[in-house]
């Protein structure tokens, strides 16, 4: 290399350029030698004047035959830009590929420009070295590929090119979604909208996150699953307040099209009634009991004097297995998912609406079919005798426990059926707690919400929701009598008997909330076996759950077994086939509860945070981590159990006036303030 010899070079860092050959070229770094610098490298001045210390292999070519000064390259530039067209390479190709002879800029410049002048044989070298289709580099020289070699890297670049175009224009939908212009999603829009969903449900935990994090890029926006949730939002894909926890979880919230087919037909042309002998009860008053927002409707009670004046009492449960069979499309749909979630939001359930809400339900007026259970109780409230019979009821009243609790006070004489119905479950009650029952009473309450208005509603523990648990438990008694009479395998629930504090302990405790919170933490976990088992907290000696088919899975167990029995069929489950279900299907209405407990309190913390101004009762029910004075605070106003740290001494059952400070429901953070606490003696 020579003073005054032109030469393109590359320096660290420099990223391939963009545009058409032309642009690519004129992006290129051209200098011109100026004087050596030590013994390898030269100091060379661009077109600006500007020195660069270059390495010989920074050096990519050297156009010989003319020495140049650095305010010649501008002209040199443009002298070969006439000659960078790069489809004269394909005659170059076809001449050389016939004889499959190699060449070199020289000899390209010779075949194409019939001129080996040092500007023409850095053209060809442009073109050769910008070249991804006809020729491949081998050493100093350049070889013709084959017509195969050429079709493969044709087909790669034509996908490669509607790829893109299909990118660009998935990002114009973006921006114009972003806009808030209507626009229709492309099917392959849907795999990059489902990895960005993946990306702000399950952050870095998410598969192929790829896609989600370019579009993120693209649109200069953060790399997080915060971002992408934002994003979601602003296309208007999901709310602002969408359901992480259901997303999170595996549980379903469509019907697959098999599943919404069979149901119609059942509406259409119901299958045959495997009961054909079902005992006629339609003479029967019967008095359905629900909060008013119930759409599955499956209890029912009766009440009949026999004609020596003793009482039967009818608990009718709705019978969803007049339409399923087991192993088919609407069974295994509903094992899939165990129970139907109730949300604030609305209810996931567990058989398609149009079945679950309309002819299993039962409704007034309309002639329902059932599995009735008729019961006389002794007069301790024991049970004296009772049968099960699959049956045909017409629901005369659809009341709510307000109604209920209204006609009990007023003491309604044309209903006197429903004071000796209450009078009963007083009864009962009475006679589980002498046989060892554990009643807990912690407030309790419903969270709705309905075009975005929050209402949370905090229910009383009346008579009337008093009189149907209490019903409900006789079924569930009822049932598991009769399985453990007849040996039948049933998903029958237990509870181990729990270790309480000494009884003098617990005295020492205020009565109400805190005194149940102390013994709440006491229960074990309820538990499900094949056999008999005994429940302590109900006092029962047998239980299998049987009160809500239509969106329980383990009590259509129940019913699907118990009715077989009845009909004098072999049983749809053994025993080991049976104990499988109940494991699989206890594992997903876990799941379930989770979820709806964790969407309880996203929607709890969103009411604090939209009323920061209310001051709101606090009760502290008890410590979590006394030394850290962490404990567990009962909001009375909205039945909401919250932990807060507190800052002075303070007793357990101390009320407490509280203000949020802080809260933010999706990272599941509230933080409370007194007003004016009072001094208080440290806790013992």
């Amino acid at each position: 290399m020579e003073k005054g010899t032109l030469v393109e070079f590359r320096l660290q860092g420099d990223s391939a350029a963009e545009g058409s050959i032309a642009d690519r070229i004129r992006q290129r770094r051209l200098a011109v030698l100026d004087r050596p610098e030590g013994k390898k490298h030269w100091v060379a001045i661009d077109g600006r004047n500007q020195p660069h210390i270059l390495h010989p292999r920074q050096i990519t070519y050297q156009v010989t035959g003319e020495t140049y000064q650095p305010a010649d390259i501008a002209k040199f530039v443009q002298e070969i830009e006439p000659y960078l067209d790069p489809s004269s390479l394909e005659v170059a190709w076809e001449l050389l590929s016939e004889d499959g002879e190699t060449t070199d800029p020289a000899g390209l410049a010779q075949i194409l420009f019939s001129d080996t002048s040092p500007p023409l044989c850095y053209a060809a070298y442009c073109l050769l070295s910008e070249d991804k289709l006809y020729f491949k580099q081998k050493g100093d020289r350049y070889e013709p590929r084959s017509k195969a070699q050429i079709a493969e890297i044709q087909h790669q670049q034509s996908v490669a090119a509607a790829k893109q175009e299909e990118w660009q224009q998935y990002l114009q939908r973006i921006e114009q979604a972003l806009a808030g212009k209507s626009i229709e999603w492309q099917e392959g829009d849907r795999p990059r909208l489902e990895a960005i969903e993946r990306f702000a449900t399950f952050a870095e935990e998410a598969t192929h996150r790829a896609p989600a994090l370019e579009t993120l890029a693209a649109l200069k926006r953060p790399e997080t699953p915060e971002a992408a949730f934002q994003l979601l939002v602003d296309l208007s894909l999901w709310s602002p307040h969408e359901n992480l926890h259901l997303r999170r979880s595996q549980l379903p919230t469509t019907f697959p099209s098999r599943v919404i087919d069979m149901a119609h037909r059942c509406l259409q042309t119901p299958p045959p009634d495997p009961d054909t002998n079902r005992l006629d009860l339609t003479h029967l008053k019967v008095y359905t009991i629900d909060d008013e927002s119930t759409k599955e409707i499956d209890d029912g009670l009766s009440l009949e004097t026999l004609p020596d004046g003793i009482h039967r009492l009818w608990i009718h449960i709705a019978d969803p297995t007049r339409y399923v069979l087991p192993g088919d499309e609407l069974d295994l749909e509903a094992r899939r998912r165990c129970t139907t979630v109730y949300l604030p939001t609305g209810m996931i359930p567990m058989f398609p609406p149009e079945l679950a809400t309309g002819p299993m339900s039962l409704v007034q007026g309309r002639l329902c079919t059932a599995l009735s259970f008729g019961v006389i109780l002794d007069e301790s409230g024991a049970i004296a005798d009772f049968e099960i019979h699959p049956s045909l009821i017409k629901p005369t009243y659809r009341l709510t426990y307000e109604d209920v609790d209204e006609m009990l006070d007023l003491g309604v004489e044309a209903e006197a059926e429903l004071e000796t119905i209450a009078q009963f479950a007083k009864l009962r009650h009475q006679w589980r707690h002498q046989q060892g029952a554990i009643s807990i009473h912690m407030p309790e309450s419903s969270i709705k919400v309905q075009d975005d208005e929050i209402t949370i509603e905090v229910l009383d523990d009346s008579i009337a929701r008093r009189l149907v648990a209490e019903m409900m438990i006789l079924a569930g008694e009822t049932a598991g009598r009769y399985g453990q009479e007849h040996s039948l395998p049933l998903p029958y629930r237990g509870q181990a008997q729990p270790e309480l504090p000494p009884e003098e302990e617990l005295m020492l405790l205020p009565s109400g909330p805190v005194r149940a919170s102390a013994i709440r933490r006491c229960m074990p976990r309820s538990e499900m076996n094949i056999a008999p088992v005994r429940h302590a907290s109900l006092g029962l000696d047998t239980y299998t759950q049987v009160t809500s088919p239509i969106r329980r899975y383990t009590d259509l167990l129940t019913h699907f077994q118990i009715k077989a029995h009845l009909r004098g069929e072999d049983l749809p489950f053994d025993g080991e086939t049976l104990k499988e279900l109940v494991q699989a299907v206890s594992s997903t209405a876990y799941e379930s509860v989770l979820v709806e407990r964790q969407t309880n309190r996203y929607w709890g913390l969103e009411y604090l945070r939209r009323n920061s101004d209310e001051v709101w009762n606090g009760l502290l029910l008890r410590w979590l981590r006394e030394h850290e004075n962490l404990g567990l605070v009962l909001l009375e106003d909205l039945a909401i159990e919250l932990a807060m740290r507190f800052t002075r001494s303070i007793n357990v059952g101390d009320r407490l006036e509280l203000k949020v400070t802080f809260v933010d429901p999706r990272q599941d953070v509230v933080q409370f303030s007194e007003c004016k606490p009072e001094i208080q003696p440290a806790a013992s």
